[in-house]
């Protein structure tokens, strides 16, 4: 282990650290709205958020890529007017891994928020709450188990990341090059011991955050059984 280069640990927590905070930023409020304010394009909205979970990563990384590219509309405007480059550069990874890991995050909170008793958020309407304060002091602390299994689903999932990260990223030491990338390039090398030790803390790691989430899962429904 003393030869295995920890940069790229460092890049994908850091990757990971940057998309699960930016996604609770985004999450909280959307998984909100689908499920307390249903909408008449609800179904639309979630079909698309959904996508990732079924569309190839590298159709996605692919997408980007052409929009991002300096010769695409987006691409060229952002380079043009704001200096701004996104392929191959660690922003451009944090925001493809939100839009890839983003219903990891939303999934978990809208079944939390769901399986919330109505009747504590009609009685805190009947006391005269607004529904911005029966959120945050009624339904958001009482769903905590939600929120940190959302969480943890969304960084584990981050970590585990390739696709994606390829399309977009490349693999350059310290920038876009993180553990997933680097089995990759282990084994490309043959250096299949490497490979393996990368590989082998990842399935540690992913297997302790799956026993977490299933435990907090499971102590919630104990919780809500109870109410």
């Amino acid at each position: 282990m003393s030869d295995l280069d920890l940069l790229p640990f460092y890049l994908s927590f850091k990757l990971a650290a940057y998309t699960t905070i930016g996604l609770f930023l985004l999450g909280l409020p959307l998984a909100y709205w689908l499920v307390f304010r249903p909408k008449r394009y609800k179904v639309l909205l979630e079909s698309l958020i959904g996508l990732p979970l079924v569309l190839p990563p590298t159709v996605l990384g692919f997408y980007l890529l052409s929009l991002w590219s300096p010769e695409a509309w987006l691409g060229g405007f952002l380079a043009e007017y704001f200096h701004v480059h996104l392929l191959f550069t660690f922003p451009g990874l944090v925001i493809a891994s939100m839009l890839y890991s983003l219903p990891f995050m939303l999934q978990p909170l809208q079944a939390g928020f769901r399986a919330f008793p109505e009747t504590l958020v009609e009685a805190a309407y009947a006391l005269g709450k607004s529904p911005w304060t029966t959120f945050w002091r009624v339904i958001l602390p009482n769903s905590l188990p939600a929120l940190l299994s959302a969480g943890m689903l969304t960084f584990a999932h981050t970590i585990g990341e390739f696709g994606v990260i390829l399309m977009v990223g490349g693999s350059i030491p310290g920038e876009t090059k993180v553990v997933a990338i680097s089995i990759y390039d282990e084994v490309e090398a043959l250096n299949y011991a490497a490979a393996n030790r990368y590989a082998f803390i990842l399935l540690v790691f992913s297997f302790l955050v799956l026993l977490t989430v299933y435990s907090l899962n499971y102590r919630h429904q104990k919780f809500l059984r109870l109410l």
